[in-house]
């Protein structure tokens, strides 16, 4: 990854002059792009979700679309439809916003279980078959996903199948008073996006992204990354804990999430790190333990604190 080092570099700081003072929210959204996987957004609204995804879109190259999920979407507004051309009396396919690299499903929670569904596939295959016919997304396919965690009125939440397709679930949170001031100084005349400048294309990122498989994971390291996600199935709180697939992404984030801040190799504090955006979404508490109002942040705090960080000398490089 030595020779996308300035690509990296110039993407985050882009991105930094429309968001500010939110380095390592945007670290983790450009490490799911790197890694391939899906982010779902949950935050109040006017944090900038949406507008963290288009910067993070325009900066890249990467094509970009918004689709506003509300309870009357439609599958078909979403991957596309054929409409019937009189001209040449046949039917031709209009590509949905799916048809994009960089795809935000802003609060996903407002469309039904059907158009959700619909998401499904090109979220795990990259693909999307519509009138019995497949069409391959364009690579990088990204898709982030927004919901507010306030309002539950008019609302279908995400099943444990669909949650499962997310790499990460993170969050903006609030500016401090002085990233808000300046926020406040920015935007008075325009919105700083509109100067916003792509610094590397999606060819780059395509590269990029068979790069970040190289990184290099200790035995040591992939270890205690199996064994957070091996406490999880057997802890008392969790009637479900972390999958097979929780092991792959975290595997794969961390080699991404290394890769973003410059390094050939993952360290324990990566997994750290990584563990609870990668891995909270995916557990689901037992009655009992939700009754007395454990998190899921609360239990993957503590398995962090039980399972031994690995004595490598800080030697986790390749040898």
């Amino acid at each position: 990854m030595s020779g996308f080092r300035d690509a990296i570099k110039n993407i985050v700081t882009n991105v930094e002059k429309v968001v500010l003072g939110k380095t390592d929210t945007i670290r983790m959204a450009l490490s799911a792009v790197l890694g391939g996987g899906h982010v779902l957004i949950e935050d109040v609204p006017g944090v900038a979700k949406t507008i963290l995804v288009r910067t993070l879109a325009v900066s890249s190259g990467c094509t970009f679309s918004r689709i506003q999920c509300t309870p009357d979407l439609l599958p078909s507004d979403v991957s596309g439809v054929s409409i019937f051309n009189q001209q040449t009396r046949e039917f031709e396919f209009r590509p949905g916003p799916l048809f994009h690299q960089i795809v935000v499903a802003d609060e996903i929670n407002r469309a039904t279980p059907r158009t959700q569904s619909a998401f499904l596939e090109a979220m795990a295959e990259g693909q999307v078959t519509v009138d019995g016919v497949t069409r391959t997304l364009e690579k990088p396919f990204i898709v982030f996903a927004t919901q507010n965690p306030i309002e539950h009125e008019g609302t279908f939440p995400l099943p444990e199948a669909q949650l499962d397709r997310f790499m990460m679930k993170i969050s903006v949170g609030y500016p401090n008073l002085m990233d808000e001031a300046r926020l406040l100084e920015l935007t008075r005349m325009s919105h700083p996006i509109d100067s916003v400048q792509p610094v590397c294309d999606a060819e780059t990122i395509r590269q990029m992204q068979v790069s970040v498989r190289e990184i290099f994971l200790h035995e040591k390291v992939r270890e205690y990354l199996l064994r957070i996600v091996s406490r999880t199935r057997d802890s008392v709180h969790l009637s479900l804990g972390g999958s097979p697939r929780a092991s792959m992404a975290l595997f794969r984030a961390a080699q991404a999430y290394a890769a973003v801040l410059g390094r050939g190799y993952v360290i324990p504090d990566d997994i750290k790190m990584l563990a609870p955006p990668v891995l909270q979404h995916r557990l689901i508490l037992n009655p009992e333990s939700r009754l007395r109002r454990v998190t899921q942040e609360s239990v993957l705090r503590d398995i962090l604190k039980e399972v031994p960080v690995p004595a490598g000398g800080g030697d986790w490089k390749p040898r």
